[in-house]
């Protein structure tokens, strides 16, 4: 079993932009999923905003990224990022959130996504919000 620990950043409308620069910067293939794409657009603005972005480069660098919706509070410096624990294995995934729950707040709770058999967020009593989710095969 092993797992990846990536930087997931959040961006209000410039995760695309943000994603571009990194891969020209390190190089590495780009995927982005945007709420239109995922089925959950809550505000027709924001549809072609990233709501799932990677970049994965041979060289080791890889990022996350995605825009936060307009519903949920943003500024930029605060919450600038998350830590996204990625696997192949749905019980070891469940397995870190079951103890990573103790004492945080649920932000989204485990489950199915429009983008991966098993996703969730959570902000742990230290204040870190994690996002642990099953890798899904990508296009």
């Amino acid at each position: 079993m092993t797992i990846q620990t990536t930087a997931h950043l959040n961006f209000r409308g410039q995760a695309r932009a943000a994603l571009d620069f990194y891969r020209e910067v390190f190089g590495g293939h780009l995927v982005a999923v945007t709420y239109r794409d995922a089925g959950a657009v809550q505000d027709p603005a924001a549809a072609d905003q990233i709501m799932w972005g990677q970049i994965a480069a041979e060289n080791g660098f890889r990022v996350m990224a995605y825009d936060v919706p307009a519903a949920r509070a943003w500024h930029p410096g605060e919450a600038p990022f998350f830590l996204s624990i990625r696997g192949a294995d749905a019980a070891e995934i469940r397995g870190y959130w079951d103890r990573l729950v103790a004492g945080a707040t649920v932000i989204q709770p485990i489950g199915p996504s429009g983008w991966s058999p098993l996703y969730g967020m959570l902000r742990d009593r230290f204040g870190v919000t994690w996002v642990l989710d099953v890798e899904a095969a990508r296009s």
